[in-house]
């Protein structure tokens, strides 16, 4: 079965970085667009940044545009999420996504499979 499985968050001071991965299984992970969303407390899950099949294309929400950067690795089966220059306001649960659709999908709803979320904790 499919299986994606987010690792490295934690606990970080505004300012600090973190890197994110998301190892992929069960699935043709060339062929899925991946994209990483997060979902803050009382608040809904939202898009944080999508990086096509071939990582030819990516696309960032304006919150983290400078900040975060994406990255993946298809002979590995991973996809990177660099964030630099926490803030408080990043503090979420982060989840990895694939969407097997050729158009890269900014919604929650595009997405086919999802990891298990990881927690990123900024403090001011």
């Amino acid at each position: 079965q499919v299986q994606l499985v987010e690792s490295g968050g934690g606990l970080v001071q505004a300012g600090g970085s973190l890197r994110l991965s998301c190892a992929a299984s069960g699935l043709t992970f060339s062929r899925y667009a991946m994209g990483w969303f997060r979902q803050a407390p009382g608040k809904e899950r939202e898009f944080v940044v999508a990086i096509s099949w071939r990582g030819g294309s990516t696309y960032y929400a304006d919150s983290v545009k400078g900040r975060f950067t994406i990255s993946r690795d298809n002979a590995k089966n991973t996809v990177y999420l660099q964030m630099n220059s926490l803030k408080p306001e990043d503090t979420a649960v982060y989840y990895c996504a694939a969407d097997i659709n050729l158009r890269v999908g900014l919604t929650a709803r595009e997405y086919d499979y999802w990891g298990q979320g990881n927690q990123v904790t900024v403090s001011s």
